[in-house]
């Protein structure tokens, strides 16, 4: 659906809020600055909590109001929220929150009459979303002839017709007429919101019921190219068995609308319009069909990105255990408990996973990248291990998989080991930039196959020019060969890249000196000790090493640590 995405907006679908009442002086109060903290920090609870109370003493403050409506509507509340988005459309103002509310309100009640006659200057959401309501609330007053001249209405605009015509199609399905459903999603072509995953899921449904079982696994194997997962593998299997699905992507009107909202909160998410924002479009989902897996899924997603790690978790967790997704449901879990420092129960998660769901090697690899987060490296590998058995051979995404126990083995010390999984990654994607800096530069570190180590570099440079890391990489193998100009070049470009990485600006201090530039390496000695987070020990940049060039010049630690001495440019 990408090429829809160009012609979405943000202001096009109404973000902006608009009021006239303004915030009353005595409103300035301990309550009301609560809640802009609680707000601007993205804590939900407390902002509802104290806007509510500041509305409590000025309780015709159409701002607060509103402020406190989308508080309750991110924490998804939909029911607190609900009365004071009536409260501001009986005001006569318009607000984004309370359009989506009284959209949600109507739909709730079942009053598609009422929610098909609003009116959208004072009480909708945005021309878009509003014209697809609108359409649905139609289906819903059973008036199907007048829905579909709304969905024709409306798919005139370009970056609008495929979205259209995907919801058209799910309204023929909603009502039985799967053979008119299949016809659109026919016309909508290879660009429609067809092309999603829920747009390939509802064809395919609408073929089954059809009869036409055999052309929707061929939709399921083109959509996907081959990749499944447990949904798809178990529709497949009904399929072949000759069952018929069920039409379970919009069974009503009610479901209808709820895809509305999660095919907008979608569209702004791929647009990066704000996760704040989005999240208001995937609550009104939820609430309107809490069955909507993929909008509780996006709904978790979106507060993990806005640091809500315990309400993400609470999302997660509402997904039962018979679902298909409710392994993508774990996964999300287990990284949002890392996120939140609790690395054991996650891991604690992850294990229970490899006993419900052994045969996904998702799960083993999420469990190696998370004991790999602790050092505990050896159960690291064997997780990695585990995930490569269960990789069907050939799959080119096998090198990350390589790529990662590679890393392991290299922090548990078997740098043997290490090479040969960087390797094996390499033969799978060659000019991956990652694998070719990360074998590189330990070749550097190793002093080993330094020319083999440059040409690694210097093409994983040539891929990813703006990563600092690997142009460090690359000045770091320069002076390893005694090439120091060169090196100085590379690494003041890696320092303009990651200003304040310490081990980066450790390395343009060590190439310094080699050029007879000690006060400038002493100053970026001095600025990697600066940057260094000394609780963590697993920095290259060694505080007790810097400190030391900084008494005696790197000439002498080397010679303390029975190195190869520097020649020195000055010297030379």
């Amino acid at each position: 659906m990408r090429h829809f995405l160009t012609t979405v907006s943000a202001a096009a679908l109404g973000l902006a809020v608009v009021m006239t009442t303004p915030l009353a002086a005595d409103s300035l109060s301990g309550s009301y600055l609560a809640a802009r903290n609680a707000a601007v920090n993205n804590d939900f609870s407390a902002a509802a909590r104290s806007f509510s109370a500041a509305l409590a003493r000025d309780p015709e403050n159409i701002e607060l109001m509103d402020n406190a409506a989308l508080a309750y509507l991110a924490l998804g509340d939909v029911e607190k929220a609900l009365p004071l988005g009536e409260a501001i459309i009986a005001a006569g103002q318009r607000s984004q929150a309370a359009g989506m509310l009284l959209t949600a309100g109507l739909a709730d009640a079942g009053d598609y009459a009422a929610l098909a006659a609003q009116e959208v200057q004072t009480e909708g959401i945005s021309p878009w979303v509003d014209g697809l309501v609108k359409a649905w609330a139609l289906v819903g007053a059973d008036d199907i002839p007048a829905a579909m001249a709304q969905f024709d209405a409306i798919s005139d605009d370009a970056g609008m017709k495929g979205i259209v015509l995907y919801h058209k199609a799910l309204a023929y399905a909603t009502v039985g007429d799967y053979a008119a459903a299949e016809a659109v999603f026919v016309e909508g072509g290879p660009g429609s919101a067809a092309r999603t995953r829920r747009g390939a899921v509802a064809r395919v449904e609408i073929l089954s019921q059809l009869g036409r079982n055999s052309d929707a696994v061929t939709v399921i194997e083109q959509a996907f190219n081959g990749a499944t997962d447990p949904e798809l593998d178990a529709m497949i299997a009904r399929l072949n068995a000759g069952d018929t699905l069920p039409f379970t992507q919009a069974p009503t009107a009610r479901a209808g609308l709820a895809e509305v909202f999660y095919t907008f909160a979608a569209l702004l998410r791929a647009e990066q319009a704000g996760e704040y924002y989005t999240l208001l479009y995937a609550r009104i989902a939820r609430y309107l069909r809490p069955d909507h897996m993929d909008a509780l899924l996006l709904t978790a997603d979106l507060l993990e990105g806005l640091g809500q790690y315990d309400l993400a978790i609470a999302e997660y967790r509402a997904v039962p255990t018979s679902d298909p997704t409710y392994h993508v449901a774990e996964l999300g879990r287990a990284a949002a408990l890392r996120r939140l420092g609790k690395a054991d129960q996650a891991i604690e998660v992850l294990e229970q996973m490899t006993r419900s769901h052994s045969d996904l090697a998702v799960v083993y690899s999420t469990l190696g990248d998370t004991l790999r987060a602790q050092d505990e490296d050896q159960s690291a590998i064997e997780a990695y291990t585990k995930a490569l058995d269960l990789t069907v051979e050939g799959d080119p995404r096998a090198w990350f998989l390589y790529f990662s126990r590679g890393i392991a083995r290299s922090q548990d010390g078997d740098s043997v080991g290490a090479e040969e999984d960087f390797r094996a990654a390499l033969a799978i994607n060659p000019e991956q930039p990652q694998v070719l800096n990360y074998l590189g530069y330990s070749l550097v570190e190793e002093q080993r196959k330094l020319d083999e180590a440059l040409d690694m570099i210097e093409r994983a440079v040539a891929a990813s020019p703006d990563s600092g890391y690997i142009v460090d990489s690359l000045g770091w193998v320069y002076y390893r060969l005694g090439r120091y100009e060169e090196a100085v070049v590379q690494m003041e470009r890696a320092v303009e890249l990651e200003a304040v990485d310490p081990v980066v600006n450790d390395h343009l201090g060590d190439v310094y000196w080699a050029v007879g530039r000690t006060r400038e390496a002493q100053f970026q000695w001095k600025r990697a000790l600066s940057f260094i987070e000394f609780e963590q020990s697993d920095t290259e940049a060694d505080p007790v090493r810097i400190r030391r060039k900084l008494e005696v010049g790197l000439d002498v630690v080397l010679e303390e640590e029975g190195a190869e001495p520097l020649t020195v440019a000055n010297d030379r």
